[in-house]
């Protein structure tokens, strides 16, 4: 058991990386590449097996993005469903012993966060030009500063709702394993399995979240064409 928060670094061009986390999210990018390649090696009328899993997984998200971003949602599709994949993987892989999830780091969780920012105010200045700009600056000139401080605050809860509650999880999994005798399996059980819940759920609200956001920079748009 390695110490909690304690990571391998490699410093390279003056830029320090963390092996651990690039390690398991190469890890977790593998699992989600396997799992697409199983679901589609043999695709059938009527899904089986892995087929029927991603294929759940993708009705839904599909049924999530046309309620909330209309139809130009589906072309953020692969990203919305690749953003699923990978946290849930990622968030998984941490209760395997001996493994980290990638999201237990910072970096990660503000990497993803930062990169559904950018991309929400690229589609915005893409799909409404000046008038993405302008909505900065109402209802009045002044809430500017209100507006950008929310702007600035979305990656930042974004990303540490992720990574609290995933490497939180991973902490108490380590105590209770070291405190309960080998005999007294069951509160690790007990939580072992509601971490399983807490990791999907937390994949749940980081891709509902990020979704919301992307659906300013479309849906209006689209409801004034309509």
């Amino acid at each position: 058991m390695h110490e909690i928060g304690v990571r391998e670094t490699v410093n390279f061009l003056g830029l320090t990386f963390n092996i651990e986390t690039l390690k398991m999210t190469w890890l977790a990018m593998g699992i989600v590449i396997l799992v697409a390649c199983l679901a589609t090696r043999n695709l059938k009328a009527v899904p089986q097996g892995w087929q029927n899993f991603v294929e759940m997984i993708i009705l839904w998200l599909h049924d999530q993005i046309d309620a909330m971003m209309g139809r130009r949602g589906r072309m953020l599709a692969p990203l919305i469903v690749g953003l699923f994949m990978f946290l849930l993987a990622s968030n998984l892989i941490g209760l395997v012993p001996l493994m980290a999830s990638p999201t237990n780091d910072l970096n990660t969780t503000l990497g993803l966060a930062l990169l559904v920012v950018v991309i929400v105010h690229c589609l915005g200045l893409y799909f409404k030009g000046g008038h993405y700009i302008a909505h900065f600056f109402q209802p009045t000139p002044v809430f500017v500063i209100i507006n950008m401080i929310e702007e600035i605050a979305k990656p930042i809860t974004l990303a540490f709702r992720l990574f609290g509650n995933i490497l939180a999880g991973e902490i108490l999994i380590i105590v209770l394993l070291k405190l309960m005798p080998i005999w007294m399996p069951i509160p690790s059980v007990c939580w072992l399995a509601f971490s399983i819940f807490i990791s999907c759920v937390q994949a749940v609200i980081f891709t509902m979240l990020s979704m919301a956001y992307l659906a300013n920079a479309v849906r209006e748009e689209e409801h004034a064409e309509e």
